[in-house]
């Protein structure tokens, strides 16, 4: 079984060899794929850094369903892009926080507590991104999370260099 998540790796791409890894649960009820991830260490003093800046900060969450094919390339199902930007006002010290979902707003925050900005910008609990209409009975299927965040930086204000990921496998029992 160890040889399943091994090959899923290497026909996914390479996490890179770093702390922070996007933690992802794939789970099937009521007609979706309900999909949770965090990105664990995401929410550094650097980051923060930029955020109390001023700078307009957005993580992003690429997210891919996929199905495994034996003997083959693996064939991509759907895909949802999961994005949060956080502004803060440097004169009321507040953070303005927006999500969107495939580029459509999901909600939108205004707080002062930082705990809330972190847990917005790096946790995701049991979003419905996907139905189960589009999948195959008794099939093996893996959810494939990226992760990147912008404004970039060459200065080294971010913790890693481009993008982080993380995926989980899941078999569709009906």
């Amino acid at each position: 079984m160890a040889v399943l998540p091994l090959l899923a790796l290497l026909l996914v791409g390479t996490v890179p060899l770093q702390a922070e890894t996007v933690r992802v649960r794939p789970q099937v009820r009521d007609g979706h794929v309900l999909v949770s991830f965090a990105l664990d260490q995401g929410f550094t003093d650097d980051v923060r850094a930029v955020i109390r800046s001023g700078l307009r900060t957005t993580f992003t969450y690429t997210v891919d369903l996929r199905l495994k094919v034996p003997a083959w390339v693996d064939r991509t199902v759907a895909s949802a892009v999961v994005a949060t930007t956080v502004e803060y006002d440097n004169l009321t010290r507040r953070h303005t926080i927006s999500r969107t979902l495939d580029g459509r707003t999901q909600e939108t925050r205004v707080v002062d507590d930082e705990a809330v900005v972190r847990q917005m910008l790096t946790e995701f609990e049991r979003l419905p991104l996907f139905r189960t209409g589009v999948l195959q009975e008794h099939r093996d299927y893996y959810i494939v999370v990226r992760a990147e965040a912008r404004p970039r930086s060459g200065a080294g204000l971010w913790p890693w260099g481009g993008t982080v990921s993380g995926f989980a496998p899941f078999t569709f029992i009906p």
